[in-house]
């Protein structure tokens, strides 16, 4: 429907109130426009759509991944949003990461917590609805912008502009798009998964993260000590999400089985077996086992049969069994042809190095049985990209037979080598990961977990040491105000972007003349207008 057809359905249902003379078709489609999305469910099924959409195309090309960035707070995510668009001209295939790291790390009601689900379940489905806030008062504050505009081409006289204006109102582009969120091991049993996964999508989250370590011994996916759970424990919780998805009727939602088997070698449970060769009895097959003498059984020992044969799992005081030595990579392909064999739609494969060689590998194995299979990947803060990337052109030209004396592996990450070609080459390597690793490791969506809490931190770190310092108030000028002017940073004009301008169009909508308004000629603000 066009800005002029909403118009006149606006004006049909005014005029068959006779008492509402004082309401304008116009500004009901106005308000209306700037506010399409009235629930949260209306969110998640419309950027289901949009995911769905870009999986079928980075199945026909690789070269359309898809990208995101993690972050805590909706105005970040809303300036980030703000800055694609200005920069890109569109927010196609460029979504919003919400990392459990971050909420434990930021917003919990505890203070700073590590990534152990000790955070209030409740402050994840918060955030997903106040980035969502900012989203859509960032598209109320640009199409606000627009109208004020279109008013001015009327009030001169101008129709050709005022139509171009009319088109560019009909063809917007919102700033709403598709959020990846987090739900760490689902925060209890099944049940606890599914009610919570509810919370999710009716704050408007299209797409649950859910990973197959222990909920009550979860760890950060980068950290030592993680614990994973049986096949069947993680599907169940798979399904959970799965029905939570089709019970508020977001049937297209997405989900991303994430499991930690590569850096995991402890588990809590041996899987039950039915018969030989099912997934409890493989899960079983990579427990760390002796053979016993049944006449020299311990007391207490916890033993299984495999082949005929007693065997006892080496368990840890802490009454965990660990895995074999070496095979987080043959769990981790299992893990993920049973995820996907069972209702999850993308994998997450937490390594410990941006390697596409290492995730490639993996990525084929599981190709072999799941033809599409693609993966979300962490382009993880964690990892020194700089050291990681030097010592990879190290390897690859150390074994093409070139000289390298000049360098030592276990110091490049030294400034004393920024300026040589090995250093050029790993540089470019890391520019070009996510589209090497899309074409060549099955990666259809690229994310960086934790960015905006390390820029929140660079930032306010430069800011502190200028103004603090001899530079006073020059710190903030040139460093921050100045820049915001030269580089274009709509915020510069920080009370049109906390909603001044929308509040002073309502005002006017309401009152008519009578409105007493902010935006007048004594507003500090118009200082930046030029």
């Amino acid at each position: 429907m066009t800005y002029q057809q909403k118009i006149i359905e606006a004006g049909r249902t005014i005029g068959t109130e006779p008492n509402w003379t004082g309401i304008e078709p116009e500004s009901v489609a106005r308000m209306r426009l700037q506010n399409r999305f009235n629930t949260g469910l209306d969110i998640a099924r419309y950027t289901a759509r949009i995911m769905r959409e870009d999986m079928a195309a980075y199945d026909a090309d690789p070269a359309n991944y898809t990208q995101s960035l993690g972050c805590w707070h909706g105005f970040i995510g809303q300036q980030k949003m703000i800055s694609i668009k200005k920069h890109f001209g569109s927010t196609k295939r460029r979504y919003l990461y919400l990392s459990g790291w971050m909420v434990a790390a930021l917003r919990s009601e505890f203070g700073p917590l590590p990534d152990q689900s000790m955070h209030e379940k409740t402050s994840v489905p918060a955030l997903i609805e106040e980035l969502y806030t900012f989203l859509k008062q960032a598209d109320a504050r640009e199409l606000g912008m627009m109208f004020r505009e279109l008013d001015k081409a009327r009030d001169a006289g101008d129709e050709m502009e005022a139509r171009r204006l009319e088109a560019a109102i009909d063809n917007y582009e919102t700033h709403v798009v598709p959020i990846i969120a987090d739900i760490d091991a689902g925060f209890g049993n099944a049940e606890a998964t599914y009610l919570l996964a509810k919370k999710f999508i009716e704050a408007g989250a299209c797409c649950i993260q859910i990973e197959n370590q222990v909920s009550d011994e979860k760890q950060c996916g980068h950290q030592d000590g993680k614990v994973t759970v049986p096949h069947e424990d993680f599907i169940a919780k798979i399904r959970a999400v799965r029905y939570a998805f089709m019970e508020l009727g977001v049937d297209d939602g997405v989900i991303v089985a994430r499991t930690d088997s590569l850096g995991a070698g402890l588990t809590k449970q041996i899987a039950f077996v039915r018969e030989a060769g099912d997934i409890g009895d493989q899960y079983n097959a990579f427990l760390d086992c002796e053979e016993v003498d049944a006449a020299k059984l311990g007391h207490g020992d916890v033993l299984i049969s495999r082949d005929g044969k007693l065997m006892r799992p080496k368990r840890l005081a802490s009454n965990l069994y660990q895995f074999r030595p070496g095979t987080g990579e043959d769990r981790c392909v299992l893990d993920c042809i049973q995820s996907l064999q069972n209702g999850a739609d993308l994998l997450w494969i937490e390594t410990e190095k941006p390697h596409i060689g290492q995730i490639g590998g993996m990525v084929s194995r599981i190709r072999e049985v799941i033809p599409n299979a693609k993966l979300v990947y962490n382009n993880s803060p964690s990892f020194n990209w700089t050291l990681n990337f030097r010592q990879q052109v190290f390897d690859a030209w150390s074994a093409a037979g070139r000289d390298v004396s000049a360098y030592d592996r276990a110091k490049l990450m030294s400034v004393d080598y920024d300026g040589t070609d090995l250093a050029a080459e790993a540089d470019e390597r890391i520019r070009t990961f996510q589209k090497d690793a899309a074409r060549e490791a099955g990666i259809f969506h690229h994310l960086i977990t934790l960015p905006t809490y390390h820029t929140a931190a660079l930032s306010t770190d430069n800011l502190a040491k200028e103004y603090f310092g001899e530079a006073g108030m020059l710190g903030y000028v040139k460093g921050v105000q100045r820049q915001e002017i030269r580089q274009g940073i709509a915020c510069v004009k920080h009370q049109n972007m906390a909603g001044s301008d929308i509040g002073d169009d309502h005002k006017e909508y309401f009152a008519g003349e009578a409105a007493l308004k902010a935006g007048g000629e004594h507003n500090t603000m118009n200082q930046f207008a030029a």
